[in-house]
């Protein structure tokens, strides 16, 4: 992959960097976060030490994956985030749908293939003079040998089809999405991708557990998000809502 390349195709004006490989792409930009000026896409060709929520691994096979993370200022404080995962995860599908390769959206920051995970999402943040540093740190699975998944322990999806595109090409094209997303969210929140989440939302009126470090907080059917990004679930105890933290929803 090519930063200038992916510059030029890109209309975002994002600076592009291109490394061969780094621990996290999440950790790199987080250190820089202070010094940053404007919005970065940091790409790596392989990351041996990937994050997702909760300080879980996210692990790839070498060229098996698009990962890289995006810095995006944003006014005000922290809070004005809330809901930034499931943007994200609206601009991730839409863009995906556009090349052919259809998505659902499991809450908070999942993208789902054919019943298994294809993307993850990491949102991390940083306070910043007038405003807060948002990371966003992108794991896409183009192809997956056995012996990876069997590492991982469960079932994973591919994307093959844009495993045989040109990565440049890729690349530039979920940057533009997610620019358009981002300024988008700048401006209104979580609001506006609130109906486009919940029409690609996986695990809609079907019954699931809410899990926090294994433990059912939570059991109910869901019923979608609501503008914050808050997920409703109709329990035997009536409506609940589940804010996004570390806990992670399952089907039953």
């Amino acid at each position: 992959m090519n930063a200038e390349r992916i510059s030029a195709l890109s209309r975002s004006g994002v600076a592009v960097e291109v490394v061969q490989e780094t621990g996290s792409t999440n950790s790199d930009l987080l250190a820089r976060a202070a010094t940053l000026a404007a919005p970065v896409l940091l790409v790596a060709l392989h990351q041996n030490a990937g994050r997702g929520r909760a300080g879980r691994s996210f692990l790839t096979a070498a060229g098996g994956a698009l990962t890289f993370s995006l810095a995006w200022k944003f006014d005000g404080p922290v809070q004005r985030v809330a809901g930034l995962p499931l943007a994200v995860g609206v601009a991730l599908a839409e863009a995906l749908a556009q090349l052919d390769v259809p998505v659902q959206l499991k809450w908070p920051n999942d993208l789902m293939k054919d019943g298994a995970k294809l993307a993850g999402m990491l949102v991390e943040t940083r306070p910043a003079p007038g405003g807060t540093w948002a990371i966003i740190g992108i794991g896409l699975n183009l192809s997956v040998p056995d012996a990876l998944e069997q590492q991982i322990g469960r079932s994973v999806a591919a994307a093959t089809w844009l495993a045989q595109m040109d990565r440049d090409v890729l690349m530039a094209a979920l940057l533009d999405a997610l620019a358009d997303a981002l300024t988008t969210f700048a401006g209104a929140g979580f609001a506006p991708f609130c109906a486009r989440w919940n029409s690609r939302h996986a695990y809609q009126g079907q019954d699931v557990n809410i899990i926090d470090n294994g433990v059912t907080l939570h059991t109910g059917r869901a019923a979608g998000v609501d503008d914050s990004g808050a997920l409703l679930l109709d329990s035997a105890a009536g409506r609940v809502v589940v804010h996004a933290g570390d806990v992670s929803l399952r089907p039953l």
